[in-house]
C-alpha cells in the first residue's frame, strides 16, 4: 500500500471475515522473516508464530475464513504488556502493508489450544492473538453490528486526548507534531475505549493510562497496558517518519495527575 504512515494507520480496520484462502508462501516467508527484526524501546524479547488454524485446532467465536493467525508470548517482567503492544502492533501494520488482514483478539478465542500451539512455558504469557489472511469482500453480519457496537471507526478528538502541561488545555503545535499526534489518535484499543492520554512539555511527551473499569490484570496481562503499547509504536515510528530520532524515557514526572490515571512512559523528540 503506498501513502504515509499515518495513511496506513488511518485506512487499517480490524478483519473478522476472510476469504479462506491461504496466505500465499512468499507473504508467510516475509511474515517470518519480519519477525526477527522487530525491536520495542523496552528491548524486550518477544517470540512470534504463525499457527495453521486447521493443524492445531484454533478457532475464534468472533473470526470466520482465517487459516493462520499470529500469536505472540514473552516473559512475565515489567512491562512486557507494553513492549508486547509494542510489537505486535508493528506486526499487524506491516501485514496490512501487503494487503494482509488481522484483528487483535484479547479473548473470544480458545486459549488453551493457542497457548498449547505456543508451547507456553510457566514464566510466560500470551496476552493476544490475531488471526491473519486476505480480508473476504464482505463482512459478516456478526463482524458488522460488533463494528457499530463498539463505534469501531470512531477516534477521539485529538484535544480530548492531548494536554499541555497539564490536564487542562490543547497545546499549540506545529504540523509535523500534530501529524504524529494523529497517529496515536488512530490507534487501535481494546473495544476502542482509547485509553491514552499526552502530556506535552517541550519536547517530551508524556503518556497516561486512563483506566477503565472491567479492564484490570489477569494471568495473561493487563489489556489497556497492551493498548498503551500500541500508543507507543505509532508515536515512535511517526516520529520517525517526520524526521526525528525519539527515545523513550520512564522517568515519572512531576505532574498532578488525576487518580484514574497511570503514568506509562514519556518520549523525548530528538
Amino acid at each position: 500500500m503506498a501513502g504515509t504512515y499515518l495513511d496506513l494507520i488511518k485506512s487499517r480496520k480490524s478483519i473478522r471475515t476472510y476469504d479462506s484462502r491461504p496466505l500465499e508462501a512468499d507473504a508467510l516467508d516475509k511474515l517470518v522473516r519480519y519477525f526477527d527484526n522487530i525491536k520495542n524501546p523496552y528491548g524486550q524479547d518477544i517470540v512470534f508464530r504463525i499457527l495453521d488454524t486447521q493443524k492445531n485446532g484454533l478457532k475464534s467465536a468472533v473470526v470466520t475464513g482465517a487459516q493462520h493467525y499470529i500469536a505472540g508470548k514473552m516473559r512475565k517482567i515489567p512491562h512486557c504488556e507494553e513492549a508486547f503492544g509494542f510489537s505486535f502492533e508493528s506486526v499487524v501494520l506491516f501485514a496490512w502493508s501487503m494487503g494482509i488482514g488481522t484483528v487483535w483478539l484479547g479473548g473470544t478465542f480458545d486459549r488453551a489450544d493457542f497457548e498449547q500451539a505456543m508451547e507456553l512455558e510457566n514464566d510466560e504469557i500470551m496476552p493476544c492473538v490475531s488471526p491473519i489472511g486476505y480480508p473476504a469482500a464482505k463482512m459478516s453480519i456478526r463482524e458488522t453490528l460488533m463494528r457499530k457496537s463498539i463505534k469501531a471507526d470512531n477516534r477521539m478528538k485529538l484535544d480530548e486526548i492531548v494536554f499541555d502541561g497539564s490536564f487542562s488545555s490543547f497545546p499549540n503545535l506545529p504540523d509535523n507534531v500534530t501529524r504524529i499526534l494523529e497517529a496515536v489518535r488512530w490507534a487501535p484499543s481494546a473495544v476502542n475505549k482509547q485509553p491514552w492520554r499526552i502530556i506535552v512539555s517541550g519536547d517530551t511527551f508524556h503518556f497516561y493510562k486512563k483506566q477503565h473499569k472491567g479492564f484490570m490484570s489477569d494471568a495473561a496481562g493487563d489489556l489497556q497496558k497492551i493498548d498503551m503499547g500500541i500508543a507507543l509504536c505509532h508515536f515512535d515510528n511517526a516520529a520517525r517518519n517526520e524526521g526525528f530520532s525519539p527515545v523513550l524515557s520512564l522517568d515519572v514526572p512531576d505532574i498532578n495527575a488525576p487518580e484514574d490515571m497511570q503514568y506509562t512512559a514519556s518520549y523525548i523528540l530528538g
